[in-house]
């Protein structure tokens, strides 16, 4: 363990924060200058492979084989902690945009790098802002894209998932779009909420691409259904000490 953390300390910190500075110098001249679709996201990819590479913690995909190319999807996720960033953007293998809260805009190089990406930044600060975010993801799925969704809306403390919010599925129905439900397991582990910024603690990690789920109709009654469907469904991929509803004081 004291090796790991010396490691990380005097290697990985190092190389990381050159990374992460290239990759968002990258990304923002990029999208500045070229496709903003194709700059916003494989210097992001990148970067996400080359921290979990260089912590060597070991990822296992599995689904991949559920998505068709060239389908836009609402993907929906439980959130365990901060790397499930890195799990998502740099081995889901699919061009997205995502849904984050507003802060992340004032994280140095990050915030810079997302907003020329054209990531969208969740404000929940009155109707209007809410409105204009999602006028701001539906532009996105139009244009072809997908979007990635943690519908919690905040992280757990203690691994179990809380509720899902309504929005990414109100998004789904309104544009007739299938939701792909992807579990996230051993992120928790790795560094929760509680220990962010300090030392990484070594666990494997998994993504679970389940089956789409398709809509099956148009208003209230798809909206509950791709809600409740995709709860039932990243819930049942958790792994067993996992499982079950606990409340989110953050919700």
């Amino acid at each position: 363990m004291y090796l790991y953390r010396l490691y990380q300390l005097f290697i990985f910190l190092p190389l990381i924060l050159v990374a992460t500075i290239l990759t968002a110098v990258v990304t923002v001249t990029g999208c500045f200058l070229g496709n903003g679709h194709f700059w916003g996201y494989y210097p992001g990819k990148l970067w996400s492979q080359l921290t979990i590479r260089l912590l060597f913690l070991p990822v296992k995909v599995e689904g991949c084989e559920n998505l068709v190319k060239g389908q836009s999807y609402v993907f929906v996720a439980n959130h365990q902690g901060m790397f499930d960033i890195f799990l998502i953007y740099g081995f889901l293998n699919r061009n997205f945009k995502w849904m984050m809260k507003k802060s992340l805009r004032k994280v140095p190089f990050v915030g810079a790098a997302s907003q020329a990406a054209h990531h969208i930044f969740v404000d929940r600060s009155g109707a209007s802002a809410i409105k204009r975010t999602y006028d701001e993801a539906r532009k996105i799925l139009d244009e072809g894209m997908s979007l990635v969704v943690f519908p919690e809306g905040a992280r757990t403390f203690t691994g179990h998932m809380g509720f899902f919010r309504r929005g990414a599925f109100a998004l789904a129905d309104e544009l007739g779009l299938p939701v792909c439900p992807l579990t996230i397991n051993g992120s928790f582990q790795v560094m929760p909420r509680m220990r962010d910024y300090r030392w990484v603690e070594w666990h494997p990690l998994s993504l679970t691409i389940h089956k789409p789920i398709a809509p099956i109709g148009q208003g209230r009654e798809n909206i509950d259904y791709l809600k409740n469907e995709s709860y039932r469904v990243v819930m049942g991929g958790l792994v067993k000490n996992h499982q079950g509803y606990v409340e989110n004081p953050d919700q």
